[in-house]
């Protein structure tokens, strides 16, 4: 991808440096904080996205919880994801992500470093202790984020259902669900071109628990999948109003 090969070549200087210090980082996990390995990883972010081209245009993060302990839900477009919640989203978060990216070369180290949670859909025992080690998590105040979707839709920014397994995090630990609606990411790494691409991502109005408890878990799913729908369709709206005046 062309885009991928921009950004590598413009931080090929600094890119053995960066691998060093994630190296180091979670070596050391014990005595470095997660604050500072969270920092460092956003830092990063922010230079990714200026050589790669990529804007970034967040709004909604007054909708953010201000205790912590609560369960981001993005639509998931492709890889640029990510990118664009790491820099607009202050509050540090730990991910659930599918076991093979672990060991996957480069993210797989960042991914031990922040000390995100790979979960094993194909064993549903190993599925089910992953959610509960997340939902603890959550009860202890650490904000967690999970693409409802399980994959990449494919569908530009159209979505797929949301899995309704991915809200028992939630429900367990009864934290807030801030639904988060993500336009445009597909266009960073999945066209082959290297023209300045923006993104738009929304934080929406959390759901509480007081709000969910009386829903069944796939209606749960239902509800947070419609309000990011709702969320993707207003920013379409807002992209196509700054075009119409640029």
């Amino acid at each position: 991808m062309k885009r991928i090969a921009l950004i590598v070549f413009r931080c090929l200087l600094i890119l053995p440096f960066w691998m060093a210090r994630v190296k180091t980082y979670y070596r050391n996990r014990d005595s470095v904080s997660l604050q500072k390995r969270y920092d460092f990883i956003c830092g990063v972010d922010r230079r990714l996205l200026k050589t790669g081209r990529i804007d970034v245009v967040a709004s909604g993060m007054e909708n953010l919880p201000e205790e912590q302990g609560y369960l981001l839900t993005p639509n998931h477009q492709g890889f640029a994801d990510p990118l664009a919640i790491f820099a607009s989203h202050q509050n540090i978060y730990k991910g659930v992500v599918k076991k093979e990216l672990v060991n996957a070369p480069l993210i797989g180290k960042v991914i031990k470093m922040l000390e995100y949670t790979p979960i094993d859909r194909q064993d549903n025992r190993k599925a089910v202790k992953t959610i509960k080690s997340v939902s603890k998590e959550l009860e202890a105040g650490i904000n967690y984020l999970v693409f409802p979707e399980g994959t990449r839709s494919r569908k530009g920014n159209e979505i797929n259902e949301f899995k309704w397994g991915t809200f028992k995090m939630a429900t367990v630990a009864k934290a807030p669900i801030v639904p988060v609606a993500i336009v445009d990411s597909f266009k960073v790494f999945e066209s082959n071109n290297i023209k300045k691409t923006t993104v738009y991502l929304k934080y929406l109005e959390p759901i509480r628990f007081e709000e969910y408890q009386d829903l069944k878990t796939n209606e749960l799913a239902l509800e947070v999948e419609k309000r990011v729908k709702l969320g993707i369709e207003e920013l379409i709206k807002l992209r196509d109003g700054k075009t119409s005046k640029d």
